[in-house]
């Protein structure tokens, strides 16, 4: 005994099988994350095309990646976090757009899997088939209708969620690199988007309040590093723009804009009440009314016996059914206003299991904060693309105030229960997007390959009116080589796709987009190409709702067909260029070679 009580001591292989399991765990989930982004990519991202707003991130990174200052050279009325994040995107070892709608799928998905394992509180490697797929359901509600893009406010959920995953690992593990990490994800989302600013002060109060930075040795100098972290990304972002001659356009471009506070989200039934007795918004009261008696059966503890304990699942079965039945209501459509109705759900099930549990869900709270912020929208102002999280969230509070239920159903079962979640959101999100895809037609119209215009764009299918504009595009710019060329006004997505240097300080004019001197340096811009020539102008003629239902684009138009313009900026630009009038198909331009 003496003997082989050493040989026990120094057997290795246990240690070596614990170190193996958890990489293959992590290898079995980076895999279902990538295979479910690419699935998703091929069946529904890369079908339906619009011109406008698909390709305005790629175009700000294009101009980034050529070495250009935000704010200096850029007008912007949000910080271009998500232009210096997406330069990435071109390196990506696929087509740039198809490779770029696959990324922000992966976004979607890493951010779906950070609040799910910040409200479980359960590490990923602990995740059963069941809790995967679930996850896995959630991270296709939140696409829901959305067209697979590159967007700031994809980014700037994606680093809200990251940096709080990371911040609560490196504090609950003392990892300073995880905590650091965290801290600085979270510096970075306000810089995607003014909106996104209180994910910082959510960053700061987690780490003042966490009781891990308040033992140990050195903490004010631990802090300040900490505080340093959170504040790199703006101390750098300024310090880029400051240094390029940007700082004061900085100021007055992102004061400028229009605000927005997220009154339609906090205020949704206080201008009709009576929408509380109509779908979907009827479903909040329902739950609302459930989580009353919910309160009443689960605050005197288990003093109600086996009753309270059967009442109590019930009851959380009947909530679980109204957050489905918002959705089911909702149909994926943003007038509907479902995803506001899911996070008022999510708002009543924070302080029901903060009740119960005698403890406040912080991470229920940085879920809603979130919403919040993604509501602060000029043209989105609903938490839309966080839908699959404010369900699953609520789902997670309420099931986290009832008595543990004995383990009935074996692994396969929860597996298969899972998978048929994530089979049935995929049906009805591919249907939905099928059905007509975003500022697109329906699936079966969706003909062309705008792979055969730009190798940048292969695989992207769209309608054959769209295709027609965008071929001659490329058209006009090999009848018409020059060295800086613009398409105006919503064609963002050519400079990316064509490798075009856009001589104007703005991608994409939009009203909203004219913020601080915009268009008097959009003026100078055409007064400067007139001295100094070598440049193409091109003016849309066809408006853009025209080629979101399939509309007609001319083989070729007059030389005096109006531009489409929307504040008559276009036609003060193209009054101003003194090059040659040209046309190509349904485009209009000024020319200078």
């Amino acid at each position: 005994m003496d003997v082989a009580s050493p040989a026990r001591a120094a057997a290795p292989e246990p240690a070596a099988a614990r170190t193996r399991r958890p990489l293959l765990r992590w290898g079995i989930h980076a895999g279902w994350v990538v295979l479910l982004a690419l699935a998703t990519e091929l069946r529904v991202g890369r079908f339906g095309f619009h011109p406008s707003d698909q390709g305005f991130i790629l175009a700000q990174a294009w101009r980034v990646l050529h070495g250009e200052v935000p704010h200096a050279d850029i007008i912007s009325a949000r910080p271009l976090g998500s232009a210096v994040l997406h330069v990435a995107d071109y390196a990506l070892p696929m087509p740039l757009f198809f490779g770029s709608s696959f990324l922000s799928m992966i976004e979607i998905i890493v951010a779906t899997i950070a609040f799910a394992t910040l409200v479980t509180r359960r590490r990923v490697l602990e995740w059963g088939p069941g809790m995967t797929a679930m996850v896995a359901a959630a991270s296709l509600i939140n696409l829901n209708a959305f067209p697979l893009m590159a967007w700031h406010t994809v980014d700037g959920i994606a680093l809200t969620a990251g940096g709080a995953w990371a911040l609560d690992t490196g504090l609950r593990t003392g990892r300073a690199v995880a905590r650091r990490g965290g801290l600085a994800l979270l510096g970075c989302a306000v810089f995607v988007k003014q909106s996104f600013a209180l994910a910082a002060v959510i960053g700061v109060l987690w780490l003042l309040l966490h009781p891990a930075t308040r033992t140990g040795t050195r903490r004010a100098l631990r802090l300040v590093l900490d505080l340093l972290a959170l504040g790199a990304p703006g101390l750098g972002y300024v310090a880029w723009v400051g240094l390029g001659g940007g700082f004061t356009e900085m100021v007055e471009q992102l004061t400028g804009g229009v605000p927005a506070y997220g009154e339609r989200l906090l205020g949704l039934w206080l201008e009709d009440p009576e929408v509380l007795t109509r779908a979907p918004v009827r479903e909040l009261s329902f739950f609302a009314a459930i989580a009353v008696v919910l309160l009443a059966v689960r605050l005197p503890g288990d003093r109600l016996g086996a009753a309270g304990r059967v009442a109590s699942w019930v009851l959380v079965l009947a909530g679980a059914a109204a957050v489905v039945w918002t959705i089911v209501d909702g149909r994926f459509t943003g007038s509907s206003r479902w995803a506001d109705v899911l996070w008022w759900i999510v708002a009543v099930s924070v302080p029901v299991n903060a009740a119960v549990r005698r403890k406040v869900p912080l991470p229920g709270l940085l879920v809603l904060a979130t919403g919040f912020m993604t509501s602060l929208s000029w043209g989105n102002d609903t938490p839309t693309l966080l839908t699959g999280t404010l369900a699953l969230t609520a789902l997670l509070l309420l099931s986290h105030v009832v008595p543990p239920r004995p383990r009935l159903a074996r692994r396969w079962v929860t597996a298969t229960a899972g998978v048929t979640a994530v089979a049935v959101c995929g049906w009805v999100v591919v249907a939905r997007h099928d059905q007509a895809a975003y500022l697109d037609l329906g699936h079966d119209r969706l003909t062309e390959d705008l792979g055969a215009v730009s190798r940048a764009m292969s695989g992207i299918r769209t309608n054959p009116s769209t295709f027609t504009y965008v071929r001659q595009i490329r058209d006009c710019l090999d009848r018409f080589p020059a060295a800086r060329t613009a398409v105006l006004p919503d064609n963002a997505f050519a400079y990316p796709a064509f490798g075009l240097r856009n001589p104007f300080p703005l991608e994409w004019p939009l009203p909203l987009e004219i913020v601080g001197d915009a268009p008097q340096r959009m003026l100078d811009t055409a007064d400067a190409l007139s001295r100094e020539g070598g440049y193409l102008v091109l003016f849309q003629t066809v408006p853009s709702r025209v080629l979101a239902t399939g509309g007609p684009v001319p083989a070729e138009v007059p030389a005096g067909t109006p531009v489409f313009t929307y504040l008559g900026l276009e036609r003060a630009i193209q009054a101003r260029l003194t090059g040659r009038t040209v046309t190509c198909g349904s485009f209009v331009g000024k020319y200078a070679p």
